[in-house]
């Protein structure tokens, strides 16, 4: 019979950590790394919060893509896409391109509001930065990429520092607790850039089953409408970030035409925002296309822009 291994009590300590090391990674047969489900933050009362790491064939270190799921803030996992967009294809594109990939779980908007979801992102990328030696990764290479709530977020992480804006309240100190959250490049799927301007637009009718009720998710982020707590709607919108000085990283914005959910206007606010702050940004609009693209043929070519606008501006 197998003996369990001892415990080095000497090692341990209490309270012990709010995250979890690495444990030594799965190879698949095309020599891909995988460590699934890190804990990277850990906060009493909420579920602990979860990331995968895929790391391609070869010695490294890889930069890195940390990809942040969508869902309204009040749904979602890290490990699928929307529906338009196969994992297959997702995953594939980034590990083709020589780039690890980061997938995280966020606190969603009812367990906790508004920053507790950035507080997560920033949290992962602080992990990701202080352990990437064991995981392969280049420290000073990682980029960020979401769609929708995702997508919003990843705007803010790559906005948000120390020295901008409410920084300090803003950044969090979950997880690691401290260190660089700086990103070399974001890529935002129609994302959220204004809430106090999209307040304004009227939530579209979703089918759901019977019985069952869809807060509004701008609510459920903020813990109030936005018109009881516009300091924080404001600090919320990426928009409020871009601005003259804040020397923002390279953006890459693709937003369908025709989103009801989340209208393409919010990404020329975006766009023009970081245009006024001096930096790159490209605004690719998708003709025809609604929310997650829905209606548009060209995905694998929007995947393909993305990860090529991610491999360029995280090259050595």
């Amino acid at each position: 019979m197998t003996q369990p291994a001892a415990i080095d009590m000497a090692d341990m300590t209490w309270p012990p950590p709010p995250y979890q090391a690495p444990v030594p990674p799965v190879t698949d047969e095309h020599g891909i790394r995988r460590y699934d489900g890190i804990t990277y933050a850990t906060t009493p009362g909420y579920r602990p919060r979860l990331l995968d790491v895929q790391v391609p064939p070869g010695e490294g270190p890889f930069p890195a893509v940390v990809w942040i799921h969508g869902g309204g803030w009040m749904d979602g996992d890290r490990r699928y896409p929307p529906p338009t967009v196969p994992a297959a294809l997702l995953h594939g594109s980034v590990l083709g391109a020589g780039l690890a990939l980061v997938s995280i779980d966020y606190r969603h908007s009812l367990e906790a509001p508004f920053p507790a979801q950035l507080h997560d992102v920033k949290a992962a990328i602080r992990y990701v930065r202080t352990f990437a030696g064991d995981l392969g990764i280049d420290p000073d290479r990682i980029g960020v990429w979401g769609e929708s709530a995702g997508g919003h977020l990843a705007a803010l992480a790559g906005l948000v520092g120390p020295d901008s804006a409410d920084g300090e309240a803003l950044e969090g100190a979950h997880g690691v607790g401290s260190g660089d959250t700086r990103v070399r490049a974001v890529v935002d799927w129609y994302g959220v850039s204004d809430l106090v301007a999209l307040s304004a637009h009227p939530m579209p009718e979703l089918p759901l089953p019977p019985g069952v009720e869809f807060p509004d998710p701008y609510v459920a982020l903020l813990g109030a409408p936005v018109a009881e707590r516009p300091d924080l709607a404001k600090a919320a919108s990426p928009v409020t970030h871009a601005t003259p000085g804040s020397n923002p990283p390279p953006f890459l914005l693709i937003h369908g035409r025709e989103d009801g959910l989340v209208p393409y206007s919010q990404s020329e606010l975006l766009a023009a925002a970081l245009v006024e702050a001096e930096g790159e940004v490209t605004l690719q609009p998708v003709e025809a296309a609604d929310h997650i693209f829905l209606g548009s043929p060209d995905v694998p070519r929007i995947v393909a822009d993305s990860v090529a606008f991610l491999a360029r501006h995280l090259a050595p």
